[in-house]
């Protein structure tokens, strides 16, 4: 498989994957305009507006995009997270030009009717207030605002209802004008692809556009704070995040490998401790995630208010554990864990054309896989062990739902992780 790179005279980038005997493409247009990117005043706009691409273009009604897709079997989505947008088609290979066309329509030539704009408000503030009533989601938002307390980044993706509430098509079009410019725009694809074509294809579709240029960017800072939300609930929703390395920082694959040993998994030391050993809870888990300028280790658990207290006491003891007998076999099999997840993922064309769209904007080039399976392999017991040393000394932030009275402090929780 071979990854094939062209960067148009204005800054469009296009990447593809070939991948041999597929029948299927996925191909999709990926622009770094998050809810990072968003000011104040304009918190919930960038999903706001994914949503909008969707409602009809100057030639497509939203039926018809639909339609057109749907027509030859394909399916078509998009997503909105802290620093991309992106809006995506999974279709058979001689539909790929369709689906790109469509695409192209959906980003570039939006009409923002207003009716459509109020039906859609109404859409977005019902899913609000579903995440509002789903407590392992909404948990995670208050962990983000507590981790980055008036910043952008900790700001929720659907934005508050109050903001959410005012957007118009003038709102709507600016974020467009200021952030959806050719050099902030990567297309990508992956399956059975023609590379030239698609390049050709780009070129009539985004050739003539003009860069934005640099844009002001707020950068993150992991300052850490507590949430605590009283709640007549079954459980308390009890998640921790701690800060950690961001994508181009060297130690971001011990901060995998550790994550993952600590909590990624049935035989991960927190299932292990606190489920099957002590059975504090159902469900609990540690995942770590990277960005431009910052990083995140989240632990999350849910439990009785009468347990909350020993579960947060035993997430603890195993951090602390993790820095003293972090032993080679857990090591081995998180780098396991690690490689398996990558590989088996990229048998999936449209999780190819993801890696492709996100490697590119992170390194400005998509290193091969085995680069990335050198780098786990890299990792030592040595050096989790260390990384577990310095996160149980760095910033933290925590988030509780339901009926948290008993739950300690994220001030005793320091305490004891320092003592």
């Amino acid at each position: 498989m071979t990854v094939l790179l062209d960067t148009l005279p204005n800054g469009f980038r296009i990447v593809t994957e070939h991948m041999p005997g597929l029948h299927s493409a996925s191909i999709g247009i990926w622009i770094a305009a998050g809810g990072r990117h968003e000011r104040p005043e304009q918190n919930g706009i960038a999903h706001f507006l994914e949503h909008m691409a969707f409602k009809g273009t100057k030639t497509r009604s939203a039926l018809r995009i639909a339609e057109e897709i749907e027509d030859v079997g394909g399916y078509i989505n998009a997503y909105t997270s802290r620093e991309m947008t992106a809006y995506y088609a999974r279709v058979l290979e001689a539909d790929t030009g369709l689906a790109l066309d469509v695409i192209a329509d959906i980003v570039l030539n939006p009409v923002f009717d207003p009716k459509e704009i109020e039906i859609e408000r109404h859409v977005i503030l019902q899913e609000i207030g579903q995440a509002l009533d789903t407590p392992d989601d909404i948990i995670f938002d208050w962990l983000q605002e507590a981790s980055y307390p008036g910043q952008a980044f900790g700001r929720t993706i659907l934005g508050p209802e109050e903001r959410v509430s005012t957007f118009g098509r003038a709102d709507l079009t600016r974020f467009v004008g200021e952030h959806y410019g050719p050099d902030h725009m990567i297309l990508a694809a992956a399956g059975g692809v023609d590379h030239g074509r698609i390049v050709a294809q780009a070129q009539a579709l985004f050739g003539h556009l003009k860069p934005v240029g640099q844009r002001p960017m707020q950068p993150a800072d992991f300052l850490g704070g507590e949430r605590r939300e009283l709640k007549s609930l079954e459980q308390v929703h009890f998640a921790m995040a701690f800060e950690a390395p961001n994508y181009r920082a060297p130690d971001v694959y011990a901060a995998q490998v550790y994550a993952m040993a600590l909590g990624g998994g049935m035989s991960s030391r927190l299932f292990q401790k606190v489920r099957e050993e002590r059975g504090l809870c159902y469900s609990i888990f540690a995942q770590s995630g990277a960005y431009e300028d910052t990083g995140q280790i989240t632990i999350y658990a849910g439990t009785s208010g009468e347990e909350v207290a020993d579960l947060a006491g035993l997430t603890v003891d195993e951090l602390k554990r993790a820095t003293e007998d972090m032993s080679e076999a857990e090591v081995a099999r998180a780098r396991a864990q690690l490689k398996a997840g990558l590989l088996m993922g990229l048998e999936s064309p449209s999780n190819r054309a993801e890696r492709l769209a996100r490697l590119l904007a992170i390194w400005g080039r998509v290193p091969g896989v085995d680069e990335a399976v050198e780098k786990i392999d890299a990792v030592t017991v040595g050096a989790v062990r260390d990384y577990a040393e310095r996160m149980a000394q760095a910033r933290s932030a925590l988030a509780l739902y339901g009926p948290a009275e008993a739950a300690p402090a994220l001030a005793q929780i320091r305490e004891r992780l320092a003592a």
